[in-house]
C-alpha cells in the first residue's frame, strides 16, 4: 500500500468531515473509494448519506465507501456487496466465491472481467492469497 499526497490528503479530509477511521483511499475510474474500518461506514455515511455529499462536493468527484474486515470472506462479501454470494470460502490461498445466479455471476465478474480482477488486487494487498475465483 503505497500512499501519495493527494491520498494522504483525501484521507485527512474524510477523516475529519466523518470521523471514522479510514484504512486506505485509492482512485478508480473516476471515483474515489475509501476503505474504512468495519464499524465506522455507518458514520463515514452520516444521516442520509450527508458525508458523502458533501465529501464528494469539496473534491469534486464520485465516492465510494467498502468496509474492510480483517475476515478475507467478509472483506470479499463488502467488495461485490450490493452482490449476493451462496459462499464464499478460503481454500488454502484461493478464496471461491460461489453465486448460483447468472446474473450475480456477471455483475462479479463485470465486462472484461474488470470487477474480478479489482477485487483480485484489493484482496492482494491486504491478504496472503494467490487469487479470487468465482465458481
Amino acid at each position: 500500500m503505497k500512499l501519495t499526497l493527494d491520498s494522504i490528503n483525501n484521507i485527512n479530509l474524510f477523516e475529519n468531515l466523518t470521523r471514522a477511521k479510514v484504512k486506505d483511499c485509492f482512485q478508480e475510474d473516476g471515483v474515489l473509494v475509501f476503505l474504512v474500518e468495519e464499524g465506522n461506514v455507518k458514520k463515514a455515511l452520516g444521516k442520509d448519506s450527508s458525508n458523502i455529499d458533501r465529501i464528494s462536493k469539496i473534491l469534486k468527484k464520485d465516492i465510494k465507501i467498502i468496509a474492510f474486515s480483517n475476515d478475507i470472506c467478509k472483506f470479499v462479501s463488502n467488495l461485490i456487496y450490493p452482490n449476493k454470494a451462496d459462499e464464499i470460502k478460503l481454500e488454502g490461498k484461493t478464496v471461491f466465491i460461489v453465486a448460483s445466479d447468472v446474473g450475480v455471476k456477471g455483475r462479479i465478474f463485470g465486462r472484461s472481467r474488470e470487477n474480478l480482477k479489482r477485487i483480485n488486487s484489493l484482496v492482494r494487498n491486504y491478504f496472503d492469497v494467490e487469487e479470487v475465483k468465482v465458481v
